[in-house]
């Protein structure tokens, strides 16, 4: 089984046991937390789920309960730095269709890593980019 990046709204909805993830994505996060598989989660990651907590947008522990989990290492999150190689991919996302800079970021990273993407993301998905959900 391959590692994986995971995309904001994607890790959100595992750390909320939202139904919203897809069942494939779902999957995905299980094999995580059973230390079947690495997910990457993108630096960008922490300031999106801040930003989305400061507008009241998801639940206030959400960001502390990402860093328990990552600091406790006992399931596959792997945080990954945005690195120059990952700024360098950016060019390949195109912005005509990933506006985002965020999205672009994250895109990138799995990109730069040569793994696939967990988004549900209809912008990122009409990319070259292999993405699951």
């Amino acid at each position: 089984m391959s590692n994986y990046v995971t995309d904001t709204h994607g890790l959100i909805w595992y750390l909320e046991d939202n139904i919203r993830l897809g069942l494939t994505a779902s999957q995905l996060f299980d094999a995580c937390d059973r230390g079947e598989i690495v997910i990457y989660v993108p630096t960008i990651c922490l300031i999106e789920i801040i930003y989305l907590q400061e507008k009241g947008r998801i639940p206030t522990h959400l960001k502390a309960q990402l860093d328990a989990e990552l600091q406790a290492g006992e399931s596959g999150l792997v945080l990954v730095d945005l690195t120059a190689e990952v700024a360098k991919a950016v060019a390949n996302i195109p912005r005509d269709l990933v506006r985002d800079m965020p999205d672009r970021v994250i895109s990138a990273t799995a990109l730069h890593l040569g793994l696939p993407l967990i988004s549900r993301d209809r912008q990122i998905q009409l990319t070259n980019l292999e993405t699951v959900w």
